[in-house]
């Protein structure tokens, strides 16, 4: 295949062209910053595929930098390799802004372990007496590093400021808040809670773009609405239930890290799958067809119950 030009915890990236990148999602999983020996079958598509529909659905408030998904349309030699069929994308090369863009709608995570201590998150002060996993009283920005390695940590608007410009912090925090908002209003409509979600941005010929992936269960937390209780940790949609399993392990956080069982794999594997059709409203296995990705036997399969489905519908 083309270059290697970097390897993260979940993405590779190689080199297409001068203008362009091919981004990679593959099927392993990290957590407590460590990437987990047992890769999660068909994770990476289910990122791929919710970065599409996020991506399409957000046109109107920010470009991004997709240029195709499809494998066949990639230019030589990917187009060759099918297992990229609906896990890569076809993206223009930008000059990534050095932050991540956090939106946060509901105090979990490190948010609730700041505010736990002082009653705000990063410089973002909030009310009194909140409990984890409550709804915040407006969604909020607290952005914070871009590590190469390790934790990112929270940074003040100042901070940020001092990294990018105020101007673009500026821009970044009203983009960021406006994605969240409509991501977040368009899940809830299909019985998810997003809690939270990382956004990065960069430049492409100067223009703003958005990039890398958004509304997935990789960068955000998705909780199902009906099953909502604040003041507890919440059910998710993401891989809180590999974390949760890790800690009950007993393992220190420190690689190299366990293996998982199978059938932790397989119903993280399923929640992915669940967050994939619950929000797009569409069989994952459709996708999977629909990208190239699925076997003749499994397409057929599928079929089957389209038809049935279909049937049922018409009755």
């Amino acid at each position: 295949m083309g270059r290697l030009l970097a390897r993260g915890k979940v993405r590779d990236l190689y080199e297409v062209d001068e203008g362009h990148l091919l981004l990679v999602a593959t099927d392993r999983i990290s957590a407590f910053d460590v990437v987990l020996p047992d890769p999660i079958p068909d994770k990476g598509r289910v990122l791929t595929g919710l970065s599409l529909h996020w991506f399409d659905r957000t046109t109107d408030l920010v470009a991004n930098h997709l240029v195709t998904a499809e494998r066949w349309r990639f230019p030589s030699p990917f187009d060759a390799e099918t297992s990229l069929s609906g896990r890569a994308m076809l993206v223009r090369r930008a000059r990534v802004v050095p932050i991540e863009c956090v939106a946060r709608g509901y105090l979990a995570g490190s948010g609730w372990a700041q505010y736990r201590e002082r009653g705000a998150i990063a410089d973002v002060r909030l009310p009194a007496g909140l409990v984890e996993a409550d709804r915040l009283p407006e969604p909020i920005f607290t952005p914070t590093t871009k590590a190469a390695a390790g934790h990112d940590e929270p940074l003040t608007l100042a901070e940020a400021a001092e990294l990018v410009g105020r101007g673009l912090v500026e821009r970044l925090a009203e983009l960021t808040i406006a994605l969240y908002e409509r991501i977040a209003g368009a899940a809830l409509e299909r019985g998810i809670i997003v809690a939270d979600t990382k956004l990065e941005f960069g430049f492409v010929d100067g223009e703003l773009v958005l990039v890398d992936e958004v509304g997935t269960p990789d960068s955000s937390r998705f909780w199902p609405a009906d099953a909502w209780t604040p003041g507890r940790s919440q059910p998710s949609f993401d891989k809180q239930f590999v974390r949760d399993w890790l800690d009950a392990s007993g393992w220190n956080r420190e690689p190299p890290a366990p293996a998982l069982p199978p059938e932790v794999v397989a119903r993280t594997a399923g929640l992915y799958r669940e967050a994939y059709e619950r929000i797009s409203g569409e069989r994952f296995d459709w996708y999977l067809q629909r990208m190239g990705a699925l076997s003749d036997a499994d397409w057929e399969s599928c079929a089957v119950d389209l038809e049935r489905l279909r049937r049922e519908h018409a009755e």
